[in-house]
């Protein structure tokens, strides 16, 4: 509806500027010719100002007129009405013929009422040959606007096609997290009921907050840093709960950065990565760091621990971490080993509105 009014609008002022362009330029010898005395009298005896002014004003209304009736019976002015040839030709010459009759009526009304008009012999020669320049105009101008029109329907339609397939895209991609921590929390939490069932129950309770995340936050495409956080903590405590003190977190967070944006549950799947590719045990505990830096970037960083029988693949966590950023912001994450260290950096960026709300 906003479209279709709002191609409304353009089409009417298109028309209104159209219209007194015209309106001036059909008339220009005449108003050349007023700056020249020898030529007024020579080809306009007895011209004056009111005269031409009064020929322009009736040519701008006519005009206006012509667009109107072209409007009325093809629907010019409508977003829906498919433009053929033969409609274009069929508008040409309806427009000529009302164009001819408008003129015959303005010359009627002169002599009838006395309106200020040209009575000239050269000016009322040219009237045949305005009134076929007027309707090419006119049936040029309503096919040009309408091209114009459907070229940017389909760029819009485009554009809209584009984000709605990377919206579908996001979707699927956040649509594969939460069976994945569902799947690893319930392992978790089955471990926890044989051997602690007052741990089991207070993991469950954590659980639920973190679960409660990832369904609330569902619709959300970026999250802030700091809310990114209280979810990771969270889930953190959730981690620790099984792994003791064979799994530690080292955090430096910079308040500044706090309300900048990363996709939600991004900070999980790097910690889930990390566990799954790394051996956490009495022997070799796995320390986790967090911490920000200028860029600005969110680096979650471990020492690599390498199991015995190592994760196959990836898996869902970086790779889909680094698609999202890709649709998100046509930008990839940092990955990097140095001196036995496998860092992540995640580019933190400014909250978009239409990036955080689906």
């Amino acid at each position: 509806m906003k479209a279709h009014r709002s191609f409304k609008d353009k089409y009417l002022l298109s028309t209104l500027i159209v219209s007194a362009v015209v309106a001036v330029l059909t008339h220009f010898p005449e108003v050349l010719s007023l700056s020249d005395h020898f030529e007024q009298h020579a080809l306009f005896p007895e011209m004056n100002y009111v005269d031409v002014l009064n020929e322009i004003l009736f040519t701008f209304i006519s005009l206006l007129f012509l667009f109107w009736i072209n409007t009325r019976i093809f629907r010019f002015g409508t977003t829906l009405v498919r433009v053929t040839k033969g409609k274009i030709i069929l508008s040409f010459l309806l427009t000529w013929a009302f164009s001819s009759l408008l003129g015959q009526l303005f010359v009627w009304l002169h002599h009838r009422f006395d309106i200020p008009a040209i009575d000239a012999m050269v000016h009322h020669y040219l009237h045949p040959l305005r009134d076929l320049i007027i309707a090419g105009i006119i049936a040029g101008s309503n096919y040009i606007i309408h091209l114009i029109h459907k070229q940017q329907c389909i760029v819009i339609e485009n554009e809209e096609l584009h984000t709605e397939s990377v919206r579908h895209q996001y979707e699927s991609l956040k649509n594969q997290l939460n069976p994945h921590m569902l799947f690893n929390s319930l392992n978790t939490l089955q471990s926890l009921i044989r051997e602690s069932p007052s741990k089991a129950l207070e993991y469950t309770q954590e659980l639920s907050r973190v679960l409660r995340y990832s369904l609330q936050d569902n619709d959300m495409q970026s999250v802030s840093l700091a809310e990114e956080m209280q979810h990771a903590e969270a889930y953190m405590f959730l981690m620790k709960m099984r792994y003791e003190e064979n799994l530690l977190f080292s955090i430096n967070i910079d308040d500044d950065m706090a309300g900048l944006h990363l996709p939600p549950m991004s900070i999980q799947l790097l910690i889930e990565n990390a566990i799954k590719h790394n051996e956490i045990s009495n022997r070799n505990p796995l320390t986790i760091s967090i911490h920000t830096e200028e860029g600005p970037a969110l680096v979650v960083c471990n020492r690599i621990q390498a199991k015995r029988q190592a994760a196959p693949g990836p898996g869902i966590g970086l790779d889909n971490l680094a698609k999202r950023y890709r649709l998100l912001w046509q930008q990839e994450i940092l990955i990097s080993t140095e001196n036995d260290m496998f860092y992540v950096r995640l580019p933190l960026h400014q909250p978009d509105n239409e990036s955080t709300h689906h």
